[in-house]
């Protein structure tokens, strides 16, 4: 399984704004900083937003911080709210299964339970402990861009 660039993205936004918490950041020093997009980071940003996990203002003094403290944002859930599906095989959509011998299967169960496992251990994490006890991240999220510090 691999995790879209929006959920890769997600993440790092994140952690860049609880490293800086409580001050607020403004998506095009998030860009700066991580060499990507400022147009993909507004997309994502208003996703998180609409949320509830990031709050926005406007204007001259605007930014973007966490609207929760970081201990309240569960990985599992950064990624259920960022990837489009969790269709691991083709039976896992009704509208595109056409599997023989889905009915009868037992893999889609199988697969389910494992899809629930990796939730709760990833579930058991929070933003804060991707940031918490971390000064070299820590440092280098409140620093410019990396690349400027060379």
């Amino acid at each position: 399984m691999n995790l879209t660039v929006q959920t890769d993205y997600a993440f790092r936004v994140l952690m860049f704004l609880a490293a800086r918490a409580p001050e607020a950041a403004t998506i095009q020093e998030m860009s700066n900083h991580y060499g990507v997009s400022r147009g993909h980071l507004m997309v994502l940003v208003h996703r998180l937003a609409s949320l509830g996990m990031l709050a926005t203002t406007r204007g001259r003094r605007g930014g973007v911080r966490l609207a929760l403290p970081a201990s309240e944002i569960r990985l599992g859930e950064v990624i259920r709210t960022t990837e489009p599906d969790f269709d691991l095989a083709e039976c896992f959509s009704e509208e595109s299964d056409r599997c023989l011998i889905s009915e009868p299967c037992k893999l889609r169960g199988i697969l389910n339970e494992a899809l629930s496992a990796w939730f709760d251990a990833l579930n058991r994490y929070t933003v804060e402990d991707l940031v918490k006890r971390n000064p070299p991240l820590v440092r280098l999220l409140r620093a410019g861009r990396p690349a400027e510090n060379a």
